[in-house]
């Protein structure tokens, strides 16, 4: 059977005094003597005694929890980001209430309204892929919890925003494969309705033709999914082409991974024969034989800055229509995959 937890009323009862002169011992008032507080907390300590969190936060009209809504919660990718998150929340006394939306639009929807009934502070959402109607988010903006979207844009809706420069990010790999002497360069790309797909898509069309190459449809492959299974998938068809390319441009690391294992698996050479570039620049990437050349992004820093934006709001009760629109800089790292530039 569940103990009963004490309560300030508790305290008294056994002191013979005054619920309120326990409450202003608790918070140390200076209208208590030294003496009495000494006891009072004695007791408070002997009793297991712990303040009622519900009861302060309705008080405050803060629980001083956050609510995290990410794609997965398992990825290298995500659980950096809540890392720090978690770093930057955890030395001001929040506390975060996570979860994963499966990257389902219906889930997503029902996990930010369970939060909202808790009373969270404020929310740190990275959309589902399948997210394209906003009305949810504006719903819980307009109920007047702050609201920071990061990673992955949510072009029309206004907000806080952090994310990274994917654009950039695959303007680097696609022009870097061409000084390396590559000719046809193929892409594989992620589903259309993630602002970083189409981001990394618009860098490696832009790469092409900034140095007068031409873009072929058949080189373009969209992914059923971001999974290293799409990317097995994907780069048969690459494969069965009549001429195959000599490089592809992979929306992630896991697609690349799934690319490298049936390319090697039908004897074609890399780099000599096809170059391979992810994104992410993942943990494993770099123990893969031959390592994979892919672009960084500064994660971590991510949901640092996520974080940031979103207690500055709550510090300060930001009414201002003004929206901070931070973009975080990525960056080419060169291993084995790629050819060397002549």
């Amino acid at each position: 059977m569940r103990k009963e937890q004490v309560t300030i009323t508790d305290l008294a009862r056994e002191l013979n005094v005054s619920p309120s002169t326990i409450s202003r011992a608790l918070n140390n008032s200076p209208f208590i003597s030294e003496e009495r507080k000494k006891v009072i907390l004695d007791l408070a300590k002997k009793m297991n005694y712990s303040p009622n969190q519900l009861a302060l936060s309705l008080l405050n009209k803060r629980t001083k929890i956050l609510g995290v809504v990410v794609p997965e919660i398992t990825s290298y990718y995500f659980s950096t980001a809540i890392n720090g998150i978690q770093d930057k929340v955890g030395s001001s006394g929040y506390k975060l209430m996570i979860s994963q939306s499966n990257e389902s639009f219906e889930e997503e929807i029902r996990l930010m309204e369970a939060m909202a009934l808790v009373r969270v502070d404020g929310f740190l959402i990275s959309p589902s892929s399948n997210t394209v109607n906003f009305d949810h988010f504006e719903k819980i903006k307009g109920s007047g919890f702050p609201l920071v979207i990061f990673d992955r844009d949510c072009l029309g809706f206004e907000a806080d925003k952090v994310v990274v420069d994917d654009y950039s990010g695959a303007f680097q790999a696609v022009e870097y494969l061409i000084q390396t002497g590559c000719k046809r360069i193929a892409h594989i790309t992620g589903s259309a309705n993630l602002s970083t797909a189409r981001h990394r898509k618009n860098g490696y069309l832009d790469a092409l033709i900034k140095n007068n190459y031409p873009v072929l449809d058949e080189l373009i492959v969209i992914g059923d999914d971001s999974s290293s299974e799409s990317g097995v998938a994907c780069m048969q068809k690459l494969l069965d082409l009549d001429q195959m390319p000599d490089a592809v441009f992979c929306y992630n690391d896991a697609i690349a991974i799934g690319a490298m294992s049936i390319i090697r698996e039908k004897g074609v050479q890399i780099p000599e024969q096809i170059s391979l570039v992810g994104f992410d620049d993942e943990p494993y990437s770099s123990y893969f034989k031959p390592s994979l050349t892919s672009v960084w992004q500064p994660i971590y820093d991510l949901g640092l800055l996520s974080a940031k934006i979103l207690l500055d709001n709550l510090d300060f009760d930001k009414e201002s229509a003004e929206f901070r629109f931070e973009v975080l800089k990525p960056e080419l790292v060169i291993r084995e995959s790629s050819r060397k530039i002549s």
